[in-house]
């Protein structure tokens, strides 16, 4: 779920120029369903386990409990929060030092893609689940190419290769998986 909703919101906020407002809208809407999608697979998964608790796992990153490493708190645990600050440190730093550095506005969106992407394959050994890695290893990719791009004249094609394709991936992965957690589920 926080997969997708992060999806949609780069999908949205970058979906713009150089792409024809046709395309930007076209993605806008596209992003917007693939969330609905897995807003309501959510539901229904909720619906179909009494309550969404279930032996296979239903929740994001593995099982309720929670397998993945580190100590207590199952997928919420102490090396799950470390890694969360750490992003949001090196989030709202970097963007401020890329600034301070001169880099173009650009170099934002790029960095945020990285930094999450980067912060995914940290969370995999915590919580054991490729359904991360995936798109970890993606969003990686995207933001490293975006920093590449910002010192080209493709610079305004940063947002879309580091914003919109990171949000389609985020969003892509989110479906899958919601589809699959909730095949996978015993029905009546």
């Amino acid at each position: 779920m926080v997969g997708a909703v992060f999806g949609m919101v780069f999908v949205a906020v970058n979906a713009g120029a150089p792409l024809p407002p046709a395309a930007g809208t076209a993605l806008r809407v596209l992003a917007g369903l693939a969330l609905a999608g897995v807003i309501a697979l959510w539901f229904l998964t909720g619906r179909r386990t009494r309550g969404g608790a279930t032996e296979a796992g239903g929740t994001e990153g593995g099982t309720e409990g929670g397998t993945g490493g580190g100590t207590g708190g199952g997928m919420f645990n102490r090396r799950y929060v470390v890694i969360v600050a750490l992003e949001a440190v090196a989030l709202f730093g970097g963007v401020r030092l890329l600034s301070a550095l001169g880099w173009p506005e650009q170099a934002g969106v790029a960095w945020v893609a990285l930094v999450v992407g980067v912060h995914f394959v940290a969370l995999w050994p915590v919580w054991r689940e490729v359904s991360i890695l995936i798109p970890g290893a993606g969003l990686t990719v995207l933001g490293l190419v975006g920093l590449a791009l910002v010192w080209t004249q493709a610079v305004a094609w940063v947002p879309i290769v580091s914003g919109v394709l990171s949000g389609l991936l985020l969003l892509g992965g989110s479906v899958f998986y919601a589809q699959r957690t909730f095949r996978a589920l015993p029905r009546g």
